[in-house]
C-alpha cells in the first residue's frame, strides 16, 4: 500500500506546475476599450459591437472569445501566446498565436495575418 500513496503523491507534485501556469499573470489588470472596461468592471455588456477587452485569461470581443492555450512568451513588455477563438455564428475553433505589443500605456493585439485590434487602454 505504500507505493500506491507515493504514486499519487508523485503524481500531485506533477499537477500542481501545470495548475500554476495555467493561471500565469502578465497584465497588471484588464485593458480594452470604453465598453470592454465596462464590462470588466461591471460584468455587464451594453450590447455595443465595438468590444475589445485583453485579460490574463483571454480576449473578448462583441463576437468572440480567444482563450489563451499554452505559456506565454514575453519580449521586453510586449508577449506571445496561443489563442483558442470561438467566434459568433461560427462552427468550430480557429487557434493561431498572438503578439500583444505594449504601445505606451496601452497595449495591442497582432494576429498572424496583419488584423491589429487596439490600442486597448488598462482599465479604470
Amino acid at each position: 500500500m505504500p507505493r500506491k500513496h507515493g504514486s499519487i503523491a508523485v503524481i500531485a507534485a506533477l499537477a500542481i506546475p501545470v495548475a500554476a501556469s495555467a493561471q500565469e499573470k502578465f497584465l497588471d489588470g484588464a485593458y480594452g476599450n470604453k465598453e470592454g472596461c465596462t464590462y470588466a468592471n461591471t460584468g455587464e455588456s451594453s450590447g455595443a459591437d465595438s468590444f475589445f477587452l485583453l485579460t490574463d485569461e483571454a480576449i473578448t470581443t462583441a463576437a468572440s472569445y480567444c482563450a489563451f492555450k499554452g505559456p506565454v512568451r514575453k519580449s521586453g513588455a510586449s508577449f506571445s501566446v496561443r489563442i483558442d477563438c470561438e467566434e459568433e455564428g461560427m462552427e468550430g475553433s480557429v487557434e493561431e498565436t498572438v503578439d500583444i505589443r505594449r504601445t505606451g500605456p496601452a497595449y495591442s493585439i497582432i494576429f498572424e495575418d496583419g488584423n491589429t485590434w487596439g490600442p486597448l487602454d488598462k482599465c479604470k
